[in-house]
């Protein structure tokens, strides 16, 4: 690049530090970025910022991507240098935004990882021998039960739940949106266990489903290190965390119901593409049987 555009890069991180008052890890982080498509342009002979067209800025992402650039990190590229674009446009120092319409490649979903039914069984069916582990039990039976996210379960206060309908109530869950939600029969007996439990610690005012030893409403990171701890006492190696359970709960209820429109209102999801990431789930479980029994599938040994 030549003086003139150097300057102007200059210019746009001083910009960043007086008048947006941007830290200096943030600064570092654009001038980093940035720094990756002037090598761009100088392998090109690209010397103004005006003459970078948005098929160089695309194929510059795109040999970020071969170096093996994550989605995140080339959206934050794309991102530093289309804010110096609209610093460049707003002092008339460019003609357009090179980067306005260029998109970073779709990161590959990952599955979500669950348990099968006798690793639920194994991790529910521990019996429980005091009063934080009474209420352990009910908290994690009721996770799987209705697939609770953490949040949610957290959240929930005694009013929330009918056990003589076997439901409760979430009031707030994600996007603000309420829903009713069935109970097991196991979860209903673990509730109620832990209820004649509760009424010892918690105080009269306390709303709160689950309380800690001090009668106060559990935090969403205490559930998380109970279940931890429940997994070392009862020598489950596997890193088990209350997500997983919710993952579990809709992976084994498609498995079984194949209702897939059933399964996104009981989780609560939006968009019924987010809960179709179960069905690849539901498929990788029947390949796998495929795999080991059809004649014609079977991987010749060596």
């Amino acid at each position: 690049m030549n003086a003139d555009s150097t300057q102007q890069l200059t210019d746009f991180l001083n910009q960043l530090t007086v008048e947006k008052r941007a830290s200096e890890h943030t600064v570092k982080s654009y001038q980093r970025d940035i720094n990756h498509l002037i090598q761009y342009c100088t392998d090109k002979r690209i010397s103004h910022w005006a003459d970078l067209k948005q098929s160089d800025v695309r194929a510059h992402i795109a040999s970020r991507h071969r170096l093996g650039l994550s989605s995140p990190s080339l959206q934050r590229e794309l991102s530093a240098i289309r804010s110096f674009y609209h610093f460049l446009l707003k002092n008339r120092l460019a003609d357009s935004n090179p980067a306005q319409y260029v998109k970073a490649p779709k990161q590959a979903r990952k599955l979500p990882k669950t348990l099968d039914v006798d690793q639920i069984s194994g991790l529910l069916e521990a019996g429980a021998s005091s009063t934080l582990e009474i209420r352990d039990l009910a908290m994690f039976e009721l996770f799987y039960s209705s697939g609770l996210r953490l949040s949610e379960l957290a959240a929930l206060n005694i009013t929330d739940v009918d056990l003589a309908d076997n439901s409760l109530m979430v009031r707030i869950g994600k996007g603000g949106k309420s829903r009713i939600l069935p109970v097991g029969s196991k979860a209903v007996t673990a509730i109620n266990n832990w209820l004649q439990q509760r009424q010892k610690n918690a105080g009269i005012a306390e709303s709160a489903l689950f309380v800690s030893i001090r009668g106060t409403r559990l935090s969403q990171r205490s559930i998380e290190l109970r279940l931890e701890q429940w997994c070392k006492k009862n020598g489950i190696a596997e890193h088990i965390h209350p997500h997983m359970l919710r993952h579990s709960f809709a992976s084994h209820l498609l498995e079984s119901s194949q209702d897939l429109r059933a399964v996104q209102e009981l989780l609560g999801h939006s968009n019924l593409s987010t809960t179709q990431i179960y069905t690849h789930l539901d498929f990788q479980h029947l390949a796998e049987v495929y795999d080991k029994a059809h004649p014609r599938a079977k991987k010749r040994s060596k």
